[in-house]
């Protein structure tokens, strides 16, 4: 290419690695994803779930009274349905997301309240048993 050595161009793309290592301080390559998301980003999730539901609901509802000629019932039935569909999937996100929090059981040491409910009802039927 350049008619310079082979060697040459392997020290130079070392010496180039080394410069990026230490433009980077030593960080790793990989992009950081936090774990912890905030209160908005979670209450935006939930919020796209819900409209995304009602928007396939009514995608479907139009779609199914244009093609059977029917007054918009179709459409208010499925609407109905996309809402229902949302509210399950906000529900199943907030069960997901309080699995993974630590601060659930409060001071985030121990398990989460309804683990302890659960022990405590096994408890109480082991000491009925006995």
């Amino acid at each position: 290419m350049s008619g310079l050595p082979e060697e040459s161009e392997s020290e130079r793309l070392r010496r180039l690695e080394a410069r990026i290592a230490a433009a980077k301080g030593g960080k790793d390559a990989r992009p950081h994803q936090e774990e912890h998301y905030s209160q908005a980003q979670l209450a935006w999730r939930m919020v796209t779930e819900l409209v995304a539901g009602l928007g396939i609901g009514l995608a479907i509802g139009l779609g199914l009274d244009t093609l059977f000629g029917t007054t918009p019932i179709l459409m208010v039935l499925f609407i109905g349905l996309g809402f229902a569909a949302g509210i399950n999937v906000m529900l199943r996100t907030a069960r997901e997301i309080q699995g993974r929090a630590p601060e659930a059981s409060g001071d985030g040491e121990g398990p989460a309240p309804d683990e302890t409910d659960r022990r405590a009802g096994r408890e109480a039927d082991e000491t009925e048993e006995r």
